[in-house]
């Protein structure tokens, strides 16, 4: 059978989520084996303090094509999507969180996204997300900041089911944002402004079985907002 592409690097960004781990490696892990000849999944483990690390070891030794990338203290999200982009090995770089929110499966259709549209980047947008409705709220107020200081606008900003071009990773400036959620408009950002084209694809989104949801703790929130002030600075100092 004919493989939709042929290799590719994934990578779960993975803070104290030992109830979901090992079913969201698992089941992407069919979804690869049935989509491409090379491909491998990387657990990015944020300094847990629960069962996290070990559970993803038992996975790396049942498979070497899983391995594990660990900090030893909570660094963020940022920190993690980082570790993931520099060091996956393939032409392709997709990355989805590790709570078991998303159908991994659905990663078939940003393949076929990107070949429509010849993309670069291919990011995902909620097609009705189980979260609060705090959460939300302050997602879309977020996304307007974004749009008012960059002029980037897409239907969402922070969905966690990307698909990215290891030449985008590679070309782009090095991203910077560790601990707040500025991460993924900084990659969209400077993707834009090296002339990379962005696709969009919707996505299902499920409720959460197990564990706890972080991230809009204030000191997150305000690092988030200083991150995407020191960038608007910086590139308005750039075009001078």
């Amino acid at each position: 059978m004919n493989k939709i592409v042929d290799s590719i690097s994934v990578f779960f960004p993975t803070y104290n989520e030992e109830g979901n781990i090992r079913n969201t490696v698992i089941s992407a892990r069919k979804v690869l084996e049935e989509i491409s000849n090379n491909w491998e999944i990387i657990i990015i483990n944020d300094g847990s303090t629960d069962n996290s690390l070990a559970i993803s070891e038992e996975l790396s030794k049942e498979d070497k094509r899983i391995r594990i990338l660990s900090h030893q203290k909570n660094r963020g999200y940022g920190a993690s999507l980082k570790s993931g982009f520099y060091n996956s090995k393939y032409p392709w770089i997709c990355f989805t969180d590790s709570d078991g929110q998303f159908n991994f499966s659905e990663i078939k259709n940003f393949f076929s996204k990107q070949k429509q549209e010849n993309a670069d980047l291919v990011i995902g947008y909620y097609l009705g997300r189980k979260v609060s409705l705090f959460t939300i709220i302050t997602s879309k107020i977020w996304e307007v900041i974004v749009f008012l200081f960059f002029g980037m606008k897409v239907k969402d900003t922070d969905c966690g089911f990307k698909l990215v071009s290891k030449k985008v990773i590679d070309s782009i400036d090095k991203l910077k944002s560790e601990r707040g959620a500025f991460i993924s408009s900084e990659l969209l950002i400077k993707a834009k402004k090296k002339g990379f084209k962005i696709a969009q694809v919707g996505v299902r989104h499920y409720p959460r079985k197990k564990g706890k949801g972080t991230g809009r703790d204030i000191r997150v929130i305000m690092k988030s907002f200083i991150d995407l002030i020191k960038l608007w600075i910086k590139l308005n100092f750039s075009k001078k």
